[in-house]
């Protein structure tokens, strides 16, 4: 059975930081893509980021050159390294694996306040 267990969330001040983790376990063979996704109060939900097994990342344009993603494919952990938080930011953010299905995480709070 696939397990996805996210960490790191948590109420910071604007211009903080935060790291998300996201560990899965369950899986048979590679993840191909993981990713970070958000959904705000009111809001559909969005992608941040992805990166997939090469490497190759793709990007929300409203946190460019302010998060990074990474992953540790040892482990099959995902990261989400926030800087410069925005009260903008402030949703539920949830880790997706994706292998031959999507898997989803269970989604930690993060609240930025001004």
């Amino acid at each position: 059975q696939v397990r996805l267990v996210e960490s790191g969330g948590g109420l910071v001040q604007a211009g903080g930081s935060l790291k998300l983790s996201c560990a899965a376990s369950g899986f048979i063979g590679s993840i191909n893509v993981m990713g970070w996704y958000r959904q705000a109060p009111g809001k559909q939900r969005e992608l941040v980021a992805t990166i997939a097994s090469d490497g190759s990342t793709d990007w929300s344009d409203s946190v460019k050159g302010r998060f990074t993603i990474s992953r540790d494919n040892a482990k099959n952990t995902v990261y989400l390294q926030m800087n410069i938080l925005k009260p903008d930011d402030t949703a539920v953010y949830y880790c997706r694996m994706t292998s031959r299905y999507h898997y989803w995480g269970q989604g930690p709070q993060v609240t930025v306040y001004s």
